[in-house]
């Protein structure tokens, strides 16, 4: 890819030499993400090449002054399925204010541009204008908003209460998110995710253990071998902490509470660094909402989740091929056309 420039700077991919010039306050949260990302980018084109896949690893655009070496932006992307059909806007900042809405615009379309993607997904707060506006412009509109949440769990007392108040859910097992039960999850997931989210992520069972590394677990009901209610991992996040997604069967609210609180727990402990909570409610769910507020949870604002699809044409099928040919075939017999010369009787 070609370094992207303007009159007042110019977009290029990450690079490893980068990294020390990317000191600013507003990127130092990322600073982990970034060398990951730095240190994948050789061994991903390697197998960009052999398979003729899209990239794995997160895509990195920064922006810097022109004729200059100081980092104005930058924006991070990731991949959300196998197919690669969906990706995540997942970071887009910049040093300062000043023309902090053209230069967004510009990294975003630098993005968008790179990846050979038919869905992307993005989110702002609620109360981000500009942000909001720079995603407008590219073609995302809004599908949802969500309240985020902040839990640091609070010790051994209360997982000891969660526990011993969870023992009166009857015959309902505990399961951890592996490959066999990862089905199960994404199952949960389809039923609660709008029709036209679902259909944009584009996600499959493999999907959802890839993206957790398998951290997460299962409230099943084995009387329909379904899961009522599970929880996993989504990454870090970067004011600190971990980003999860908790997920409730719409039938069964009076989960929110004591089993809630402990698959919460039981995340946390299988983190290898404990942290904080990050987790989304729909503001309209009151039985989440009152669970979360007897929890002890913070309220940290709101954010919109937007979307862009590009639906291309798809080339038909070779059976539709074949068909229309016949039927192509036997119409032609049907023209009129002049009255065909007989064939000479050849003696045997």
């Amino acid at each position: 890819m070609r370094p992207s420039t303007s009159p007042h700077w110019r977009i290029e991919p990450l690079a490893g030499w980068h990294l020390p010039l990317l000191g600013d306050p507003a990127f130092l949260p990322l600073q982990a993400q970034l060398q990951r990302a730095a240190l994948l980018e050789l061994p991903d084109r390697v197998l960009q090449w052999l398979r003729r896949d899209q990239p794995h690893a997160p895509q990195v655009l920064v922006a810097f002054a022109d004729h200059s070496q100081t980092a104005l932006g930058l924006v991070v992307c990731r991949r959300l399925n196998r197919a690669g059909s969906c990706w995540q806007v997942a970071h887009l900042r910049t040093t300062s204010s000043a023309r902090r809405q053209e230069l967004s615009s510009d990294l975003l379309k630098a993005a968008l541009q790179r990846t050979a993607s038919t869905s992307w997904v993005a989110s702002s707060a609620s109360d981000d204008c500009t942000r909001l506006g720079v995603l407008r412009e590219q073609g995302f509109q809004p599908l949802r908003q969500d309240q985020i949440w902040c839990w640091s769990p609070g010790g051994q007392a209360a997982a000891a209460t969660a526990a011993a108040a969870a023992g009166g859910l009857g015959e309902l097992q505990w399961m951890p998110l592996n490959r066999r039960t990862a089905p199960l999850l994404w199952h949960l997931e389809q039923i609660v995710c709008p029709a036209q989210l679902r259909q944009i992520l584009d996600r499959r069972s493999d999907d959802v253990l890839t993206q957790s590394h398998g951290k997460g677990w299962l409230l099943v009901d084995p009387s329909r071998e379904g899961a009522v209610a599970g929880v996993r991992w989504l990454g870090e996040h970067p004011g600190g902490g971990h980003d999860i997604e908790l997920t409730v069967d719409p039938h069964w609210p009076q989960l929110h509470g004591p089993a809630t609180t402990l698959l919460l727990q039981r995340l946390c402990d299988g983190l290898a660094e404990p942290g904080a909570l990050w987790l989304r409610s729909d503001p309209y769910d009151h039985d989440r909402l009152q669970w979360l507020q007897h929890l002890g949870a913070q309220q940290r604002g709101e954010r919109v989740l937007m979307a862009r699809s590009l639906w291309r044409r798809q080339a038909l099928p070779n059976v539709e091929r074949q068909a229309n040919r016949r039927l192509e075939a036997v119409l032609a017999q049907l023209q009129p056309r002049r009255r065909p010369v007989p064939t000479p009787l050849l003696p045997r």
